[in-house]
């Protein structure tokens, strides 16, 4: 076959051998299978085509699977490409017409490739060759890496990969039999900056109902310097003001607030003995007008979601705060039997050694029609909250506080400088009353839920949104 032209037969035939790549590739993904399969139909496509239809055949296909999977794929591409011209080369010298030749053309292909694979997996994974575990500590260490070259004030970064399988089977008198399998895979980073006696940190930990290709979706160098730029921005900040201030809280997990100091109350756990304030509020106007709060399970591969609860019954779409009023609670099978309210699919449970309670699971604040600038625009004198950090609540009440991970300060409708030390203090059902503006950029940020059903996974969410009075606790 010539290669010196591209007939549409060659090209046929490569749109062939990358088929063979992606469904081999795939195969072994789905099957886990401990071998390499996604450059068979490039090897393929060297003995009959050519080398040079080969390394297309290499090239296309981990484009492709980049697109599809990540940009780590596309970065090995000249790994793929090497193997294509190898063996193609290989073949049109003969060494693919007895089984001793195809042995040492392996070997040969494999040094080959090893030489190019090394230079990249070094500067892309510190260093790691390997797979499985070896994939893992270099991934870890590519974020060590990134977030120690940014600063000399990076006293110690460190780097975490949660993953985990769930196989959940669920049967009872009325005839249920369900079963459900999640995967669940969490990175974290978190940098901790010195500069003289001072110390901060900075954390991101994205998650999601994925297994391992959720973090091929993550670069990890953007990951640690997001972590390593929040700690380095607090280093040298201004003291916090303090007293009852207007707050723009921030997308993803300002979403905490709501969750800890608002969501739990709505559970029927809560509900059903009289322990929520909102126990007796359904159909009462509970917030501002413009709120607007649900807790689902449907969205796809976000870390709270599931595609049935613990107790067999399909997930769902509920509605908890609709323009200001409450309108749902979150209810197990024990909640309704107890409060009459129809179950929402939200029974949920760490394992088989807790019994299942009513639990959130994506829990936000419904996006809205406002900019982040026109919230700053009204704002003569308060604080930006970009990154909310962890605090405590109390159960029943809703009381708060809560640690801004990185705040600014807003003066004259503009965001100024950092500043260090800011609290948030108040109760959830105040805060609802004092959100004036919604803004549209909604996101999800990834949690660990504890409660009497053990510790579940949960996601946490909002758009950025002002508060208009909050009392905030600094140090100036």
């Amino acid at each position: 076959m010539s290669v010196s032209k591209l007939s549409s037969y060659n090209l046929a035939f490569m749109v062939i051998c990358i088929a063979i790549n992606m469904v081999a590739g795939q195969a072994v993904s789905m099957l886990k299978l401990p071998i390499f399969l996604d450059s068979i139909g490039t090897v393929l496509c060297a003995i009959l085509a050519g080398p040079w239809m080969a390394v297309a055949t290499g090239l296309l296909t981990n484009l492709l699977w980049g697109l599809l999977t990540g940009p780590i794929a596309a970065a090995f591409a000249p790994v793929a490409m090497m193997i294509g011209l190898s063996a193609g080369l290989m073949a049109r010298a003969g060494w693919f017409n007895n089984l001793p030749k195809v042995v040492v053309s392996s070997v040969v292909i494999t040094l080959a490739l090893t030489l190019v694979a090394i230079p990249i997996r070094s500067y892309l994974f510190g260093g790691a060759t390997g797979s499985g575990a070896d994939f893992v500590v270099a991934y870890l260490h590519a974020m060590d890496a990134v977030a120690r070259a940014e600063s000399g004030k990076v006293s110690q970064f460190s780097g975490n990969v949660l993953g985990w399988e769930q196989e959940v089977e669920i049967f009872n008198s009325e005839g249920v039999q369900v079963a459900d399998r999640r995967h669940y895979n969490r990175i974290m980073a978190q940098t901790i900056a010195m500069e003289g006696s001072e110390q901060s940190v900075g954390y991101e930990a994205p998650g999601a109902l994925m297994g391992w290709e959720h973090a091929d979706r993550i670069d990890p160098r953007e990951l640690a310097l997001t972590a390593t730029r929040q700690a380095l921005v607090k280093l040298g900040a201004a003291p916090c003001p303090s007293g009852t201030l207007p707050v723009i809280m921030e997308n993803g997990f300002g979403g905490v607030i709501f969750h800890e100091a608002c969501g739990h109350l709505l559970e029927t756990t809560s509900v059903a003995k009289k322990a929520s304030v909102f126990h007796d509020k359904m159909g009462q106007l509970i917030a501002n007008p413009v709120v607007n709060a649900v807790d689902e399970g449907l969205q796809g591969n976000a870390w709270g979601s599931i595609n049935v609860d613990d107790e067999g019954m399909a997930t769902q779409h509920t509605q908890l705060i609709k323009d200001g009023v409450l309108t749902g609670f979150l209810v197990d099978r024990m909640g309704a039997l107890k409060t009459g309210y129809a179950r929402t699919g939200s029974g949920r449970r760490e394992s088989y050694k807790y019994a299942p309670t009513s639990r959130m699971r994506n829990t936000y604040i419904e996006p809205g029609n406002h900019s982040l600038d026109d919230m700053l625009a009204t704002v003569e004198h308060g604080i930006y909250a970009k990154k909310m950090g962890g605090g405590s609540v109390q159960p029943g009440t809703g009381e708060f506080n809560f640690n801004v991970q990185e705040a600014y300060l807003i003066e004259h409708g503009k965001i100024t400088k950092p500043l260090k030390s800011a609290t948030l203090i108040g109760t959830g059902p105040q805060v609802l009353k004092e959100i004036s503006m919604v803004g549209r950029n909604l996101a999800l940020a990834a949690g660990m839920c504890g409660s009497v059903s053990g510790s579940v996974p949960t996601s946490v969410g909002q758009p950025a949104l002002k508060v208009d009075n909050i009392l905030v606790g600094g140090n100036a």
